[in-house]
């Protein structure tokens, strides 16, 4: 009799199992974390998610891999749609927000990478992440306005990570910070992060 484990060939169990890993590692950080939990989150055992990547930080190595490369082909997309009446930049914008707001463990996961940074085995993994984004910014826009971008959208990424939307209509302060960040779009963006959350 073969268990469900083996009735999903290995690709899409893999994929399974890196998805269940950017929720739990997102919501849990890295420290939280266990193979356990992921396992839990996959509907799979503990043993077969150590068998797959072996350490909790080979998972989170690859959870951390998978975020950027994900952040990179939305780019890519967004960067190859000429259709649209918009530049360049609100393309890519639109496209990340898209992402974070399917799938915010993919913001949370990426921040834990990015907080390991001195890490030996995590930090390496999270700057070349890092500067991969930062290498597509640069092939459609100049250094200072990769800059500008990459502030803008860690700040966003900071609010959304904090919760910070909870101080929203409770603070004038918080609210201001929200207007300034996201301008006409506030709505869309605290509509979109409602149905992620």
């Amino acid at each position: 009799m073969s268990s469900s484990t083996d009735r999903i060939p290995a690709t899409e169990r893999r994929e399974q199992i890196l998805e269940a890993a950017t929720r739990v590692f997102g919501e849990q950080g890295y420290a939280g974390a266990t193979t356990d939990r992921v396992a839990k989150a996959a509907g799979i055992s503990q043993p077969y998610v150590v068998r797959l990547f072996g350490t909790k930080e080979q998972l989170f190595i690859e959870v951390v891999e998978r975020a950027c490369a994900r952040i990179a082909e939305a780019m890519d997309r967004a960067i190859a749609d000429e259709s649209s009446d918009r530049t360049v930049g609100p393309r890519i914008g639109e496209a990340y927000v898209d992402l974070v707001q399917t799938d915010r463990g993919i913001l949370l996961s990426l921040m834990q990478g990015f907080i390991l940074g001195q890490d030996p085995a995590i930090g390496p993994v999270a700057r070349k992440g890092f500067m991969t984004i930062y290498e597509r910014l640069r092939s459609v826009m100049d250094a200072e306005g990769a800059m500008r971008f990459i502030a803008q959208g860690m700040l966003i990424n900071t609010l959304i990570a904090s919760n910070l939307t909870v101080g929203i209509d409770v603070d004038d302060q918080v609210d201001e910070l929200f207007a300034c960040t996201f301008g006409d779009k506030l709505g869309l963006v605290l509509e979109g992060l409602s149905k992620a959350g």
